[in-house]
């Protein structure tokens, strides 16, 4: 069946409609508020049609239609008029991630509230694989006779910290001393290569203090880097979806609650946006995780240079005001990669 001018037309007001009320379209509805000038017979037939060709669904307790998954789709693709933030909100953005950001983490961190406050659904957001950044210093600071706090800083700005137990006390000066060899001996190596254990020769040489307690110091300095390695995951606004009555049945709510409580899935879902990269939008039975498939997720990837190194996303039911979301993606990312390159002191191209 030919989907011509006319089809466009009406299948736009209707998700148009739908996205703004949550309440199946009707012909009348349609002739009425969107001044298309044809008639509620003549919408009539062409909802039919537009149903026959999947794009609508009839609801059993209404006579108005909704949009399915594949009308979302042909809808984001070729109908949805694009949209410009307004200036304020773009400084909203722009004030909330220039706040005394001085760490990638919080910067992302960050990045997922507003994108929940701008666009008022569920956000999320991956902090980046920061291996081929470099290790910047090393600080071991006594907090008791028996325990050290090992702080790894990295070139990116990222602080990590792990508390460790040793057998012994250990002075203040040697403390100082091995802080320094560490440093002399790691900073300005790229994360993925330091070789932690060809250290720990050097520290028994140089200072008496037990194996233990440079095995100790040594697995701190390598907790640091396995947390670097992994990746955290940001999530905000997510009672937000109680706002929307397609999750006022408190069992679906709960489902969604579910899923994106549970870190292992929020990782997947983000680490899938990252392939390829750009801006993805995945619609109801597009998504893999059966309790989402009655939502749309929006991500967008971020970047150094020209190398992607996290996400951000924002999910909500498929009637979704996707344009809104999408230039708020944009924009955020836009601003993630300058702040991200003055982090690391660099000029973006």
């Amino acid at each position: 069946m030919l989907m011509d001018d006319r089809k466009k037309i009406i299948l736009k007001a209707i998700i148009d409609s739908y996205i703004d009320t949550a309440e199946p379209v009707g012909s009348r509805t349609i002739a009425r508020k969107h001044g298309i000038g044809l008639s509620s017979a003549t919408i009539r037939n062409e909802m039919a049609d537009l149903e026959e060709m999947g794009l609508l669904e009839q609801p059993h307790t209404s006579a108005g239609r909704v949009p399915s998954d594949r009308g979302y789709r042909f809808y984001v693709d070729q109908l949805m008029p694009r949209r410009e933030l307004t200036i304020f909100e773009i400084e909203q953005i722009k004030r909330a991630l220039k706040m005394k950001i001085n760490e990638v983490g919080q910067l992302i961190s960050q990045a997922s509230a507003v994108a929940s406050d701008i666009t008022r659904y569920t956000s999320m957001a991956i902090t980046p694989q920061m291996n081929r950044s470099t290790l910047k210093t090393v600080q071991v600071l006594p907090v008791h006779f028996d325990k050290l706090l090992v702080i790894v800083v990295t070139s990116a700005g990222l602080v990590k910290n792990s508390l460790v137990k040793i057998p012994d006390s250990i002075s203040p000066s040697t403390i100082t001393g091995f802080s320094n060899l560490i440093n002399s001996k790691l900073s300005g190596i790229i994360l993925e290569n330091i070789n932690i254990t060809d250290l720990k020769d050097d520290i028994e040489k140089e200072f008496d203090i037990s194996k233990d307690a440079v095995i100790a110091v040594l697995g701190g300095i390598n907790d640091c880097l396995n947390q670097i390695f992994s990746s955290d995951v940001y999530l905000d606004g997510a009672t937000n979806i109680f706002d929307f009555p397609e999750f006022h049945d408190l069992l679906r709510a709960k489902q969604f609650l579910n899923v994106l409580n549970t870190k292992e899935v929020l990782c997947a879902l983000m680490h899938r946006s990252i392939e390829n990269g750009g801006l993805k939008i995945r619609i109801g039975t597009e998504n893999e995780i059966d309790e989402i498939k009655d939502c749309s997720l929006v991500t967008a990837t971020y970047s150094i240079k020209n190398e992607i190194i996290g996400s951000i996303g924002v999910i909500g039911p498929t009637r979704m005001e996707y344009s809104k979301v999408i230039a708020s993606l944009n924009c955020i990312r836009k601003i993630i990669n300058m702040e991200i390159m003055n982090l690391l002191g660099k000029n973006p191209d």
